[in-house]
């Protein structure tokens, strides 16, 4: 199938294996090359530069033709890694990164210098004529069907309000879990799409069995919105203990999220607890499961390799 996305990618069919903090790894991506699709690994996956490099060492390595590797990069200032973990990807090179979070003007900039595509993040029309403002390649539209921080727009109405206004391409990201719904946002006027839920319950994922387990046995009616993980909302898998420690900020955040001056360190502290708190849950057998995920869970029915997720799509 040809898009615009596949040809920007030199990848055989439009699809991006989506950037999931702790889950994704080279073992994923290597598949996800292998079967003819773009993947993509958030850099703070990797703890230090070292890492990182090693990471990206091996997949220029194992790169296929008709597959394409990217990082992603949070560019707000709560990340104190930004800089040094861009300069790796420019010097090393890969072949398209994912902004989110921030202003990526730093990013399109450094990364274009080295015929590195960039793409960013947006959820509404708003962003994304700021980042087509700054050169980007491509926007990835993410909407109410995506896990994670998720957009608050439709599918249909996100890409078509961006169609009509921009002049590069839209990348939908949320709401695909079958062939059929990757064939809907394609006709929705999406010249590619951004999958991650259905992943996470692969074989080659690096979280802990019982996290993927909780993807074949919950289903899309047990996503829900928590702010215990950054402040912003996030959609999480329904398990006992999010339901006893509930899904609103405190009273006390509440209140200080109110003062200018304030907020900013109350979200980054919650940031730093929620982050450890998904990290344990993601790599331990714990009863205190915070399981990152969205709706799209639905049609995960077994851990499976990789490359037979990919094959529902295509």
């Amino acid at each position: 199938m040809k898009t615009p996305l596949t040809q920007l990618l030199n990848i055989k069919h439009p699809i991006i294996m989506a950037p999931m903090f702790l889950v994704s790894n080279v073992a994923m991506v290597k598949a996800a090359m292998q079967a003819g699709i773009a993947g993509c690994i958030p850099a703070l996956n990797y703890r230090t530069l070292p890492e990182l490099r090693e990471a990206l060492t091996e997949l220029k390595t194992a790169k296929t033709e008709g597959g394409a590797f990217g990082f992603n990069l949070i560019v707000n200032k709560s990340n104190l890694k930004f800089p040094e973990q861009l300069k790796v990807c420019c010097e090393l090179g890969c072949d398209f990164i994912i902004t989110s979070l921030g202003n990526p003007k730093q990013v399109i900039e450094e990364a274009h210098k080295k015929g590195i595509l960039v793409f960013c993040d947006i959820v509404n029309l708003e962003q994304a004529k700021k980042v087509e403002a700054l050169g980007c390649d491509a926007v990835i539209a993410v909407n109410n069907e995506a896990g994670g921080h998720r957009g608050n727009i439709a599918p249909k109405q996100l890409i078509e309000e961006l169609n009509a206004a921009l002049k590069i391409p839209v990348i939908s990201a949320g709401g695909v879990g079958t062939k059929t719904q990757l064939e809907e946002k394609l006709s929705f006027g999406a010249v590619g799409v951004s999958v991650g839920s259905p992943f996470i319950a692969s074989e080659e994922a690096g979280v802990s069995k019982e996290y993927k387990e909780a993807c074949v046995n919950y289903g899309a009616e047990d996503i829900v919105l928590t702010q215990k993980i950054s402040g912003t909302p996030c959609t999480v898998i329904n398990t006992p203990y999010v339901q006893e420690i509930g899904t609103e900020q405190t009273w006390l955040e509440k209140i200080l999220n109110k003062n200018k001056w304030l907020k900013k360190y109350v979200k980054m502290l919650r940031f730093l607890k929620g982050t450890n708190m998904v990290t344990k849950a993601a790599t331990e057998a714990t009863y205190k499961t915070i399981w990152v995920a969205g709706p799209t869970i639905e049609h995960s029915k077994a851990i499976e390799p990789v490359e037979k997720i990919i094959r529902r799509f295509i």
